[in-house]
């Protein structure tokens, strides 16, 4: 059976393309040999169940231990241990006889009271199996608390009774580092009482792809199909994931599944490129997931002041060490706050601006020329004409009311790539703006954002300064790119927005054509 790039649950080696999991956790091993209790925390489709279920498989089949991947997903509808139990220990069982062979298979649950089931139910199969038993428990952290208090103190009553009457080595395989684990639980102090899991001796996670790791996943296609991901396709890959693995694999499935079929063509940079707006434009579940995530109050402090470019505000700790480990954040080279990624960049604004789409007119392509051409003299009048017609009802219609203006636009723009086009974006916290490209067929158009607040300068001379930066950086040694400076004016006692919405074209400091638009 050839083989595919999986976008759905964990890899398996008989059907997908994948990457030695345990390359990726160096310290595993080290942790289970010396008979720890740990936690392995990504954020969602980056491998870790794929990791677990490999890495138990392999370890069964060396001989030394009896492991396997459990899953307690089927006690997440519950709020009690009396009904998780046996929904719970029912899932083991069935995966342990599916992945074991049957010596090592637990024996019939003991009968008792539920708060003390999965402890005894884990003392009975240590018992009973021949070799010293290595747990991997995949979703732990998706638990209620009443579930997952009395679950974690379990596993820490047993723990010094292994491995003769408990697992050996137990990993807590999840979205959360273990701190999370103590407050979903529970928190610490009450009544006196300690953390749920305090025999922990590690924490890991899970990193992305390297540049490197993409072209060898990449070159498994290749030599079992022949067609050749051109070396310019690996760096776009790797240009708009960052290694995050759901992504890449996404990106090549639509590539080599849609785009270009017949093996003997290579995929190219472009078609890297479009299967990137492919994946934007339709969200499928991964990219979906993502509105949801970031209207997380917890989420939504964090990732706002990062879309705007302010300072961060003061959110707790644990709220942005929540939203890094989410994997919806990183800190770029410069030590800046940004977005995960490129395509998160993209796909994190049209989330946000769903409500926007549906209530925004559709204008005919008032913006292309008699060829069909992008005209950026036509796309700046018929941009103009809209926002002094439907700018204050669009800005009503945004989630996120602090960069209402900015998602606004940004939505406009998308209706004007649709089709042979492309916006970038790109956030950064700190940075007190938005640069957005736009591209499509041969016209380049550099955008940049800003925000006039009140008690602040006008920020029109800041603003050519890093418009000028980021048209020098768009241009490389091409032609120089022409741009807009958009000056969102939202300093209280304004007028109305189609008497105060301006355009002026002029030559910046560094010689390129710019048109500062105020609104």
């Amino acid at each position: 059976m050839p083989h595919a790039f999986n976008i759905g649950g964990p890899c398996r080696p008989d059907l997908h393309y994948m990457l030695p999991p345990e390359r990726r956790l160096p310290e595993v091993r080290e942790l289970i040999d010396a008979g720890n209790y740990f936690v392995l925390h990504a954020p969602r489709q980056v491998g870790k169940s794929t990791a677990a279920l490999t890495l138990g498989d392999a370890l069964t089949a060396e001989g030394k231990y009896a492991s396997v991947m459990v899953s307690v997903e089927t006690g997440v509808p519950y709020e009690t241990m009396a009904e998780a139990v046996p929904a719970i220990l029912g899932s083991w069982r069935a995966r342990a006889e599916d992945r074991l062979p049957e010596a090592l298979w637990p024996p019939a649950w003991p009968s008792t009271d539920p708060s003390t089931a999965i402890g005894a139910a884990l003392r009975a199969w240590s018992r009973a199996c021949p070799r010293p038993l290595v747990l991997f428990l995949d979703e732990v952290d998706s638990l209620a608390p009443d579930v997952l208090g009395p679950l974690l103190r379990q596993l820490r009553d047993g723990y010094n009774n292994r491995p003769r009457s408990f697992p050996w080595s137990i990993g807590l395989v999840g979205m959360r580092d273990v701190k999370d684990y103590v407050v979903a639980a529970g928190g610490t102090g009450r009544s006196g009482a300690g953390s749920p899991f305090n025999i922990l001796a590690g924490s890991m996670t899970m990193r992305d792809f390297t540049h490197d790791e993409i072209g060898e996943l990449y070159a498994q296609h290749t030599a079992e199909t022949g067609q050749v991901f051109e070396p310019a396709a690996v760096d776009r890959a790797w240009e708009l994931t960052l290694g995050q693995p759901w992504l890449v694999n996404a990106l090549a499935r639509e590539a080599v599944g849609v785009l270009v079929r017949d093996r003997t063509l290579p995929v190219r940079a472009t078609d890297i490129e479009e299967a990137k707006e492919t994946l934007v434009r339709t969200r499928p579940h991964h990219l979906q997931s993502l509105g949801s995530r970031i209207r997380d109050p917890r989420v939504r402090a964090v990732i706002e002041a990062v879309m705007i470019g302010d300072d961060m505000p003061d959110v707790p700790e644990a709220d942005l060490d929540y939203v890094k480990e989410m994997g919806l954040v990183r800190y770029d080279d410069a030590g800046q706050l940004r977005l995960a990624n490129p395509i998160y960049e993209d796909a994190m604004p049209r989330a946000l601006a769903g409500t926007i789409q549906m209530g925004m007119p559709a204008p005919g392509p008032a913006w292309l020329d008699d060829t069909g051409r992008l005209d950026p003299v036509r796309l700046l009048t018929g941009f103009l004409m809209f926002w002094r017609e439907y700018g204050y009802r669009m800005l009503k219609a945004a989630p996120y009311k602090e960069i209402a203006a900015q998602l606004v636009l940004l939505t406009y723009l998308h209706r004007v790539a649709n089709g042979g086009g492309s916006v970038a974006p790109e956030f950064r916290v700190m940075s007190g703006r938005i640069d957005l490209c736009l591209r499509k067929g041969p016209v380049t158009l550099g955008i940049e954002l800003k925000v006039w607040r009140e008690g602040e300068a006008d920020p029109l001379k800041k603003g050519l300064v890093q418009l000028d930066g980021y048209l020098a950086r768009l241009t490389g040694t091409g032609p120089k790119v022409p741009g807009w400076l958009v000056i969102f004016d939202q300093r209280p006692g304004q007028g109305p927005i189609e008497d105060r919405t301006t355009a002026q074209s002029l030559t910046s400091p560094a010689g390129f054509d710019v048109v500062v638009v105020r609104a």
